[in-house]
């Protein structure tokens, strides 16, 4: 293949990445993961962005800024703070194991902890 799809990640980019990736001895399956991961989201970003500039250049588009900016959170919402994420966990070790005392001290515990993030 010698061409290239509008929407692939630059040489230096890819290489940042495959410097960043995961080493797992897990036969390579977590670095591809991670890398295939990367790279959807990065495909998934310029896309957004390609939309975004194609509305705002569009003469019916009249609401810039607040509608642009709308689409990207709707899009691209922040993700869940470490608190939820540890919540949602825990409710996964609940539903799998039979700790559910432990279990409950910690959600306790974690549920007062501020969303710093």
């Amino acid at each position: 293949m010698t061409q290239q799809h509008p929407i692939s990640p630059p040489p230096e980019l890819v290489k940042q990445w495959r410097e960043q990736a995961p080493r797992c001895r897990d036969g390579g399956i977590a670095r591809e993961d991670w890398l295939m991961t990367r790279a959807a989201q990065w495909g998934a970003d310029q896309e957004l962005e390609a939309c975004c500039e194609w509305l705002v250049s569009e003469p019916w588009f009249k609401y810039e800024h607040e509608a642009v900016e709308d689409l990207r959170a709707a899009r691209r919402p922040k993700p869940p703070s470490l608190k939820e994420q540890a919540l949602e966990a825990l409710a996964h070790i609940l539903n799998n194991s039979s700790t559910q005392l432990g279990a409950d001290t910690i959600r306790r515990a974690l549920e007062q902890l501020p969303d710093n993030e």
